[in-house]
């Protein structure tokens, strides 16, 4: 089961896997207890070009396809999933760029990424999360230029990012369709970053508030047209959410993975715990879930790749996989016992890191919700 993967995707997937062990995982429990963000370890992420994955050749990236990009990640969040979506989020940014900007606003965008650098999408803000096109951040246009002003919340990258995509509203009395998108340069006065988040999970990447102070960009960075912005992110999360659900299952996978060596090693009554049929029915329970959300996100990739616009399918991806991750990850817990709240051993953690999954990228309530409303269309 899994993935028969092709002999380019192989080498990848051992380069990733070997990297990942050796030189993130010695690491992981250090960071974790600091919540210190691991810039010289991203930094070598970036000689190895993981960073460039998905930008198109055309801009000077790897230009990889959707499905090859999710074993890739898979591989990274197995090891830590809150370095893997440090490298992601750029991913998420730069979605909204190709998706609705023109090629100059791609070849940009793909520069700033290129030397070794993060990105951040700005759409949260403190009294706007499930409701995204309530967004009080406003742009307003003064001759050639639009003048930014808003707070924006939950910014992964926030604080390390070089580049941000900002949703803000240039017609208040649209509402939702008065949300326009643009490119903004983490160097333009006005930029203020808040406080890191002391987050319960994912705790090796960067969580922030951003805010902008009479923020002055061109008009040339304005992502389509005015109006064009709740769309542009919402197409933008649709592969967003799917994507995610690697993380997710890279996170089930490891989990299994300890549980497993556990269970093995673990006597009761004379024998190895592994030997107990309760025990074996909860290990196939997170086999079945992984290997299902799994292949939940490999159809999404290969539709995605297709040029699909996987509004039903990524939010069907999205919430299964979440679901599963913390389903999977509390089972792994149940087979260590005590051992497996104690952070001396490490599903404790997986456990931590599994719960956003049901809130990021949208709630997994709204997802439901954008489910249904598609179905019944």
């Amino acid at each position: 089961m899994g993935h028969i993967l092709t002999e380019e995707q192989q080498g990848l997937v051992e380069l990733v896997r070997d990297f990942a062990s050796k030189v993130v995982k010695p690491h992981v429990k250090e960071f974790d207890e600091t919540g210190e963000f691991p810039l010289e370890l991203l930094k070598q992420a970036f000689d190895m070009g993981l960073h460039m994955l998905e930008i198109p050749e055309k801009f000077g990236g790897a230009g990889l396809s959707n499905v090859t990009n999710a074993i890739v990640f898979e591989e990274l969040a197995k090891v830590d999933a809150g370095f893997a979506i440090s490298l992601v989020t750029s991913f998420v940014a730069l979605r909204a760029v190709l998706l609705c900007g023109n090629d100059q606003q791609k070849q940009q965008f793909a520069d700033i990424i290129a030397p070794g650098a993060f990105a951040g999408f700005c759409l949260t803000e403190p009294n706007s999360g499930s409701d995204a096109g309530s967004i009080r951040a406003t742009a307003i246009k003064a001759g050639d230029e639009y003048v930014i002003n808003g707070s924006k919340t939950f910014v992964t990258n926030g604080e390390f990012a070089s580049v941000y995509v900002v949703f803000a509203s240039t017609d208040k009395s649209k509402g939702s369709k008065g949300i326009s998108a643009f490119i903004v340069e983490r160097d333009r006065p006005g930029i203020m970053v808040g406080k890191h988040e002391n987050k319960m999970g994912l705790r090796l990447s960067n969580t922030s508030d951003v805010a902008f102070n009479k923020v002055r960009v061109p008009a040339s960075a304005l992502i389509g047209n005015e109006g064009d912005g709740f769309k542009i992110a919402m197409a933008t999360l649709n592969i967003s959410r799917a994507f995610v659900g690697t993380l997710a299952v890279g996170i089930m996978q490891s989990a299994i993975d300890e549980s497993v060596k556990y269970i093995k090693e673990r006597k009761q009554f004379g024998k190895p715990i592994a030997e107990f049929q309760a025990v074996q029915m909860i290990l196939a329970d997170m086999e079945i879930q992984c290997e299902a959300a799994r292949q939940l996100v490999k159809s999404a990739m290969v539709l995605m790749d297709a040029h699909d616009p996987c509004i039903r399918e990524g939010s069907i991806t999205k919430t299964f996989c979440g679901d599963a991750v913390v389903k999977v990850t509390t089972d792994a817990v149940q087979l260590f016992g005590g051992y497996g709240v104690s952070k001396e051993y490490p599903v404790e953690k997986l456990m931590r890191d599994s719960k956003v999954f049901q809130i990021f990228e949208g709630t997994n309530q709204i997802q439901r919700l954008t489910i249904a409303r598609d179905m019944l269309k």
